[in-house]
């Protein structure tokens, strides 16, 4: 059994603001993250998936046709709680040399990031990863995760609507990059790049 208690913010609720607001963040982690959390937790009772750990369950799941609610669940678990980490107070910042190095620069890294997050159709994820060495910008729809595709996240936007409507209405672009200027933890995806 999970509990929100274990996916913590790492920062207050208005700890974001102007860029994400105390409301957007009491509904984004209080309300959807809590709910995905429950649905989990309900689905997996008396499954084979009830005592997995979280990664174990997406992996699982993911293929197994009987499950695919299973895995939508634990997969916008793990995908959300991923996204928090990858937000800071004062984020922002330069583009790690490693990133910028494999866009061929920072200005490039950002330029293609924002198309992708721009670009992913109704609901969805923006994701910096390695792939096979090589770090590369993927999007995935709904629930997918990279870590279903044995893709190694580095860093996650999240899309959905109700990761930015109350404050920015339908202004996706504006989130986006109030995001990599203002919130992205560069040091929570360096640790991700090291792993």
């Amino acid at each position: 059994m999970y509990s929100l208690n274990q996916f913590p913010l790492q920062f207050s609720v208005s700890a974001l603001e102007p860029y994400m607001s105390a409301e957007t963040l009491n509904c984004h982690h209080g309300k959807h993250l809590a709910t995905y959390i429950k649905n989990l937790n309900d689905l997996s009772a008396g499954t084979e998936y009830a005592d997995m750990p979280l990664y174990d369950i997406i992996i699982k799941s993911v293929a197994d046709n009987n499950a695919k609610k299973i895995f939508n669940n634990a997969a916008q678990v793990f995908n959300h709680d991923f996204f928090f980490k990858c937000m800071t107070v004062n984020g922002g910042g330069n583009v790690p040399d490693e990133i910028a190095d494999a866009f061929g620069d920072a200005n490039k890294f950002i330029t293609e990031f924002k198309a992708a997050a721009a670009s992913v159709f109704g609901s969805g994820w923006a994701w910096l990863v390695r792939d096979n060495g090589q770090i590369k910008i993927m999007t995935t729809a709904n629930a997918d995760t990279p870590i279903a595709h044995g893709i190694k996240p580095l860093m996650a936007l999240d899309v959905w609507e109700h990761a930015y409507y109350l404050d920015y209405q339908n202004r996706r672009a504006d989130f986006i990059d109030a995001f990599l200027s203002h919130l992205i933890n560069w040091d929570f995806v360096r640790e991700n790049m090291q792993q």
